[in-house]
């Protein structure tokens, strides 16, 4: 009982010193202990123990049983050791344990999985010689097998053979239609589709036709998986959209979103599919995401006309398009429309609604709404939170924006780390940097990990307030931390060190930022050529000008500036006044900044 304790709770070592204390005390293991114990380890990665474990077993008189060998023949199949689970087979028909179907069936997927199918097959055949009897499992191994060698046309006839022994599974399909689809069979996979719809015992379901369809269009090319689908519905194989869904989804991430509109039309206006709530929901997300907000107003509109009811996240996704665009008005009629059709808001829709009008500059009644919801039963989230304190931060309200933050507790919400960043975040904008550094350190002692963000902002914060060695401090406790630096606050580190006149130390991490990959942009190079200039470093800084240009970047007003102010200041009048004609010629506008620094002509 203890031993089968441990296992489910992954305690291996307490485990194996239980297993010695029993020998201690001379009782004896039973190999069911042993198995499990060899199973554990394993799955552990635990593996030269696990198979000490295995040899042990002649020590304390135990013989390995089938369940033995088939717990080591699925471990060295995971490693892709086939000549050992091919030995170990061996070994195990040698020590008189016969094999079952499960040992078979492990040893198989060990030599599909391994580009060794031909041997497979012979194993097959030993398999039926030593009476064991193939199962679906069995079959289905071997077709994904032939599969992954391109050996289409036997994989079929491979299914074709089981059928006359077995009936197919839902893997079975899964894993032979996509290469079928995608070699053109459309027919075939027609029939195979057919003919499983219609087997005794079998659901093909709603889940099994999103499935089998997500494999298809993964394989095969867009145009056949679609033209499967069609046809799966005008042969009225498939009656409805669980086809379509799949195929939605597969265009929307991939950008085309138009021609899942498209497709969507297609097979509701031409095919005649009752689209549900799910496809409608799906594709209203994704115009709304690729800001097709017209055509999601459209099928919005169309859904309900169609009787098709909307749900909450319907609503959500259509409140959440008013509140980005600031149409405040027509969120609160749809707000009200929701109510009425008998939806209540969740706390995502309230989220909605109160970051809503603090971005539409109406913080004092998203205060409001915020109060009355949480007089009631309404659960705030740090989402709630969020934007009210980050609106209370930008209006100046720093007080209420830190009782707020106070508050959350009260509620039973613990603040996360996005809600540590915009406190810290806010008073670095307000000067207080002690404040900043106080609510970072309270963070880490609350147990939230700060992230890259949060490293950032403490960065830019002491780099604003010239603090600069504060500033690499928590520049370097960011990289040690395991995060990466980003192009972000590496410029943020080379400003503050430029504007500190520490050039070299500036450079040192422009040098690293580019061995680490990451790659420099306008900013970058700007505040490299400003601060260059600002200490007289002219050859450095036109070296610096000159890998912007190898890159491809355009130079902006800010570049031209400073170089116009580099060679101003160090007395290269015709130099500064080139720069200042390629500006021009390069259909860059100056701006006031770039007439101060131009100096006066004799």
């Amino acid at each position: 009982m203890m031993m089968k304790c441990y296992s489910r709770v992954g305690q291996i070592d307490e485990a194996i010193k239980l297993l010695s204390e029993m020998e201690r005390n001379r009782c004896e293991a039973d190999v069911i202990i042993v198995n499990s114990l060899i199973d554990m380890l394993y799955k552990a990665g635990r593996v030269d123990e696990a198979w000490q474990m295995f040899y042990r077993m002649k020590e304390i008189k135990l013989t390995p049983t089938v369940v033995t060998y088939n717990t080591l023949l699925a471990a060295l199949g995971k490693e892709g050791q086939v000549r050992k689970a091919i030995a170990m087979f061996e070994n195990m028909t040698e020590q008189g344990c016969p094999p079952n179907v499960i040992t078979f069936n492990t040893l198989l997927n060990c030599l599909c999985k391994n580009d060794e199918v031909n041997l497979a097959l012979r194993m097959l055949c030993k398999m039926t010689v030593m009476n064991c009897c193939p199962d679906v499992l069995t079959y289905n191994t071997i077709i994904h097998g032939l599969i992954r060698e391109n050996r289409i046309d036997y994989a079929f006839w491979f299914f074709h053979q089981m059928k006359k022994l077995l009936l197919p599974d839902h893997i079975t399909l899964y894993t032979l239609l996509p290469s079928v689809v995608k070699d053109g069979l459309i027919e075939d996979a027609l029939k195979v589709s057919e003919e499983f719809a219609y087997q005794v015992g079998v659901r093909a379901d709603k889940p099994f036709w999103e499935d089998l369809i997500g494999a298809v269009i993964i394989q095969a090319e867009e145009d056949r998986a679609v033209l499967f689908a069609e046809r799966l519905i005008s042969e009225r194989i498939c009656l409805d959209d669980s086809v379509l869904i799949p195929l939605l989804r597969f265009l929307c991430t991939r950008g085309k979103t138009l021609d899942a509109q498209n497709l969507f039309t297609k097979f509701t206006r031409t095919l005649g599919v009752q689209p549900t709530l799910e496809a409608y929901n799906c594709l209203i997300e994704w115009l709304l995401k690729d800001h097709f907000t017209e055509q999601a107003w459209d099928l919005f509109k169309e859904m309900k006309i169609a009787g098709c009811a909307p749900d909450v996240f319907t609503y959500n996704l259509l409140l959440d398009a008013h509140g980005k665009s600031g149409n405040i008005t027509e969120l609160f009629e749809l707000y009200d429309e929701m109510i009425c059709r008998g939806h209540k808001p969740n706390t995502i829709t309230h989220n909605i609604v109160i970051s809503s009008l603090v971005k539409s500059d109406s913080l004092d009644r998203a205060l409001n709404l915020y109060y009355d919801l949480v007089s009631g039963d309404f659960s705030p989230s740090p989402c709630t939170y969020g934007p009210l304190i980050d609106g209370l931060f930008k209006s100046g309200r720093l007080e209420e924006a830190m009782h707020l933050f106070e508050e959350m507790a009260e509620y039973g919400c613990k603040p996360n780390c996005a809600i540590f960043n915009i406190l810290i975040n806010g008073f670095s904008k307000a000067g207080d940097v002690e404040t900043a550094c106080e609510l970072f350190k309270r963070m880490i002692k609350e147990g939230i990990r700060p992230d890259l963000k949060s490293f950032t902002i403490l960065v830019d914060c002491y780099c604003q307030a010239g603090r600069v060695d504060d500033a690499l401090h928590y520049f370097e406790e960011l990289r040690q931390s395991g995060l990466d630096p980003d192009s972000v606050s590496y410029n943020l580190m080379i400003n503050g060190l430029g504007r500190s006149r520490r050039m070299e130390e500036a450079l040192v991490l422009y040098d690293e930022m580019r061995k680490r990959r990451i790659t420099p942009d306008i900013f970058t190079y700007n505040s490299l050529i400003l601060n260059l200039g600002l200490v007289g470093m002219v050859e450095e800084a036109g070296r610096i000008y000159k890998e912007l240009q190898l890159t491809g970047l355009e130079p902006d007003v800010f570049t031209y500036n400073a170089l116009i102010r580099l060679y101003s200041t160090s007395g290269n009048t015709d130099d500064a006044y080139a720069v200042y004609k390629n500006m021009m010629v390069g259909g860059c506008s100056p701006n006031v900044g770039t007439y101060a620094q131009l100096p006066n002509q004799t």
